[in-house]
């Protein structure tokens, strides 16, 4: 997440490997999420509807960031995409057994 009053704080000042932007990606995702979890106690902490109700909006549309960051990770790195789509069949076996 970008410090406000520095623009360029997250300037990278030249192409990042595939490695470097599959950690960027990862970072971008954590950024994502830890959005949602703040959006979500905000939207918590008030009575007031209407900015509950835009508070929900954007919560939601920080999970469609984190699904479009998700894919763009897997696009680059096969080993990601391996290891969710392994980690998913496990989750969905495990609540089969329950």
């Amino acid at each position: 997440m970008a410090i406000l009053g520095n623009p360029f704080v997250a300037n990278v000042p030249r192409v990042m490997s595939a490695e470097e932007l599959a950690q960027a990606l990862r970072v971008d995702i954590a950024g994502e999420l830890e959005a949602i979890i703040g959006y979500e106690a905000h939207a918590a902490a008030t009575n007031d509807e209407k900015v509950k109700k835009i508070l929900y909006h954007i919560a939601d549309e920080e999970r469609k960031h984190v699904g479009e960051l998700e894919q763009a990770l897997m696009m680059i790195s096969p080993k990601d995409a391996q290891l969710i789509e392994k980690g998913r069949q496990d989750a969905q076996q495990q609540a089969m057994q329950s």
